[in-house]
């Protein structure tokens, strides 16, 4: 299928209603344009968001990860090195080893 747009001042482009609504796209949504043999290529693209862990999250993502008493043990230095108390974070405690 083409479509034929025309070109507004300073470069804008409509994209035509249909393909808007058969792509999802609403105003100020993201394209990427390639260069590519045949011309330009537009396609939608989406933007996740990123979660910026707090020091807190981090100590319980590692407190979690330990798999063994050995990692555990491992783990609590870790968190402790970072000026947080183990106990202070929501997590599985793992039997220390001995």
């Amino acid at each position: 299928m083409t479509e034929y747009i025309r070109m507004g001042k300073r470069g804008t482009i409509v994209v035509p209603a249909d393909l808007r609504r058969r792509y999802g796209l609403d105003e100020g949504e993201m394209l990427a344009m390639e260069v590519c043999p045949e011309g330009l290529l537009l396609k939608p693209v989406r933007a996740l968001e990123v979660e910026v862990y707090t020091p807190e999250r981090s100590a319980e993502f590692i407190l979690n990860s330990a798999v063994d008493a050995a990692e555990y043990d491992a783990a609590l230095e870790e968190v402790r090195s970072m000026g947080i108390d183990p106990d202070t974070i929501p997590h599985q405690p793992r039997p220390a080893s001995k």
